[in-house]
Formats: C-alpha cells, sequence, structure tokens
C-alpha cells in the first residue's frame, strides 16, 4: 500500500476531475440557463402588470369650469403638492367655459378619454363634484381643500414642521429580523434542494457505465464518495454566482430595489459568511444522503422513487426549523439545532436573531462530523449492495476452475 494516496488527497482527484467534467459539459449550462427563463418572463409580466395596475389604479379629475377657476385650481393644486403629495388627484382639463356656457358631465364622463373617473364643475366658490360614489366621497377632502387655496389671497406661509423619528422597540427590532431570518431559510432550502439533485444523476450514469467500480478498485471508497460532494458543492457555488449575478444585473437595468431586510443580529457580513457555510454543511449532509440513495438505484426510475421520502423529508425539516425559528431558547430550537438535516436551516436563524458566535462554531463542528459520519456510512452500504458482485463473482470463478480441475483428474 506504500505510495497510494491519503483518503483527502484521492478525494481531491475525484473532485477536481468531476468539477471539470460537469463545469464544461452542455447539460450543466442549460441547467445555469433553467431558472433564469423563468425569472426572466415573471419580470416581464410584472413590470407589465405593475404599469398595467397603476394605469388603472391612477384615474385623473377632470375640470370643467371658467377659464379663470381652471387656472387658479390648477395653482392650487402645484402648491399643495409638496405638502399633500398623492393625496391630490390628477387634473386633467376637460373644458375652459366661457361666461354662460356650461357641459354635461355624463357625457364626458362617458366618453373614455383620458381615464376620467369623476368631474368638478360649477365656480370656485360653489364646486360640484360629478362621478361615482365611492370616487366623489374619496376626493370631496382633496377638492375642498384645493378650492379653498385657490379662493385665498395670495400664497400662504406653511410652516415647516421637522420629523422626529423615536427608538425603534425591541418588539419592532424582533419582528424585523425574524423577517430577515426567515428570508435567509427560504434562500437556503431553496438552492439546497435546487442543486442537490446532480448527485443523484451524476452517480447513477457512472454506475451505469461500470466506471465507479473502477474508482473504488483504485482508490477509497470513501474518498469518491467525499470527492463527488466537493465537486458538486463547487459546481453548486458556480450555478449560485451565476444566478446571483444574473439578479443583480436584472435589478440594475429595472431600477427598482429590493425589499430592504432588517440588518441580522451578527451583522450582514458575518451573517452572508455563515449563509455560504451553512448552505456548504447542508448541501454536503442531504447530498451524503442522495449518493447513498445513488448507491442503491440502478436506473433514474429507481432514483426518483428512491429520492422522493428524503425530499419530502427535507420538506418537514424545513418547517420544522421555521416553527424553531419563532420559538428561539426553547427546546424545539435546541432539537432542531442537534438534529442534523434542520442544523444548517436553525442556525441561519440563530445569525439573524442572536448576536452570539460560539453557537455557529459547535454547530459546524457537529455539522462536519455529521457529514464524515454520513459518507461513511453511504460508501459501506455502496460496498454491500454495489461492489460486493465483484468478490462473489470473483468467488464463482475460483469454484468453476476447481470443478474443471477436480473433472480432469477423475
Amino acid at each position: 500500500m506504500r505510495g497510494r494516496l491519503s483518503t483527502l488527497a484521492a478525494a481531491m482527484v475525484i473532485a477536481r476531475r468531476d468539477f471539470t467534467a460537469i463545469l464544461f459539459s452542455r447539460s450543466f449550462i442549460f441547467f445555469l440557463l433553467g431558472p433564469l427563463f423563468p425569472l426572466l418572463v415573471g419580470g416581464l409580466a410584472g413590470g407589465l402588470g405593475q404599469k398595467v395596475e397603476q394605469s388603472a389604479s391612477r384615474p385623473n379629475l377632470g375640470i370643467a369650469m371658467p377659464a379663470a377657476d381652471v387656472d387658479a385650481m390648477l395653482a392650487a393644486r402645484r402648491a399643495l403638492e409638496p405638502r399633500i403629495g398623492h393625496a391630490l388627484p390628477d387634473f386633467v382639463v376637460v373644458r375652459r367655459l366661457a361666461p354662460g356656457e356650461t357641459v354635461d358631465p355624463t357625457a364626458v364622463l362617458n366618453q373614455g378619454k383620458s381615464n376620467l373617473a369623476a368631474l368638478v364643475t360649477g365656480s370656485l366658490k360653489a364646486p360640484h363634484l360629478v362621478g361615482p360614489a365611492e370616487r366623489i366621497a374619496q376626493w370631496q377632502g382633496p377638492v375642498s381643500l384645493v378650492a379653498a387655496q385657490a379662493l385665498g389671497d395670495g400664497p400662504r406661509a406653511y410652516p415647516d414642521i421637522p420629523l422626529i423619528a423615536t427608538v425603534t422597540s425591541q418588539a419592532d427590532d424582533r419582528r424585523d429580523r425574524m423577517h430577515t431570518a426567515q428570508g435567509g431559510q427560504m434562500l437556503l432550502f431553496l438552492l439546497t434542494m435546487l442543486l442537490a439533485g446532480m448527485v443523484l444523476s451524476n452517480l447513477v450514469e457512472e454506475k451505469g457505465n461500470k466506471i465507479i467500480e473502477v474508482l473504488a478498485a483504485a482508490i477509497p471508497m470513501d474518498a469518491v464518495f467525499l470527492g463527488k460532494l466537493f465537486a458538486m458543492l463547487g459546481v453548486s457555488f458556480v450555478g449560485i454566482a451565476v444566478w446571483a449575478s444574473a439578479g443583480g444585473a436584472w435589478v440594475l437595468l429595472a431600477g427598482q430595489p429590493l425589499q430592504a431586510l432588517a440588518p441580522p443580529a451578527v451583522g450582514w457580513p458575518l451573517f452572508l459568511a455563515l449563509g455560504v457555510v451553512y448552505f456548504a454543511m447542508g448541501y454536503l449532509l442531504i447530498g451524503s444522503v442522495f449518493l447513498a440513495i445513488g448507491s442503491m438505484a440502478s436506473t433514474v426510475r429507481e432514483v426518483q422513487t428512491l429520492s422522493m421520502p428524503a425530499t419530502m423529508l427535507q420538506l418537514v425539516v424545513f418547517f420544522i426549523a421555521s416553527y424553531a425559528m419563532t420559538a428561539p431558547g426553547s427546546m424545539v430550537e435546541l432539537a432542531a439545532i442537534v438534529f442534523p438535516f434542520s442544523s444548517p436551516f436553525a442556525m441561519v436563524a440563530r445569525a439573524a436573531q442572536d448576536p452570539a458566535i460560539w453557537p455557529h462554531v459547535a454547530a459546524l463542528a457537529w455539522q462536519g462530523f455529521s457529514v464524515l459520519l454520513l459518507v461513511r456510512a453511504g460508501a459501506t452500504l455502496f460496498r454491500k449492495r454495489v461492489m460486493k458482485s465483484g468478490p462473489a463473482g470473483a468467488v464463482s470463478r475460483k469454484r468453476g476452475i476447481f470443478a474443471r480441475l477436480r473433472r480432469a483428474q477423475s
């Protein structure tokens, strides 16, 4: 055995081989592009829907009054807009009436032009608001305010009112950080479940080509499993980097910032770093289970059948970790932290809610130990179920040779 690679060195060889083969394959390129198309279509549909909603929910208020009154109303609205803003309706001049001229409000509103929801007629001293009941009730106060401003003698001086924000309470901080914790858990779960499936397809393909048996004969099976996990983890980081870059470019092009989340308890730099590490641990944990499942499956159909219980169990684990997030310091949270598969999700939520650092060190050590145990268990299962064909076949061949020798001697 002198000169044979160590388990870690052999795992790095397998990881480099699988990482290069998968990264430059056509299937991986299409896998990267797959989630981008729904996001692109959803973003375009959302943008168009927002434009339609804005167009439909921002109706205009028409004005049909004497010319001097129209000018006074428009000037009054411009003066009030910096103070009131969106509470004021958008005025559209329908007609500047001559002295003694009248207009039919019903005919104007039924024309369907300029998205008019109601019409202001009459004069400054006696304005009339004509339109649907819900609209005119909503605009009665703003129109009265604009008319009063228009009747005033010259511009009015409005006092500047300073804004003094109060310090947020502890309950507000806890609620906001809980939203951050929930977002971190959801993102971690989606990425893990989306990317962990690649481990299964790769192992089943190599089992069908007998490549895995050749590798197992050359290096320890633990190194093969560990190397495949590291390779798939590296490929996953590449996919996350591509999707994050595409999402950032979309946000910059759209010009609309994302909804701001409250700063986590440990701070954003450490929270993001812990998120990356916990994703790696969560991926290695579920990936080791999928490797063990792949070792028992011979076809893609068997992979889908055997992986379904693991996927459903992971959903249950995620729900348990989400419930534990709402009860920090309880036995439920402690159980979610100790259970290896829910530990990454529970610790991400804890990083958003608790500034303590030492629990993360202990949790990462426990998760790493769990990964090693699961890899060893998967390798042992693979040797018992798949590699047993080698020794059994060798024994049968030896028995056949001895039988032929005995027949020749007789």
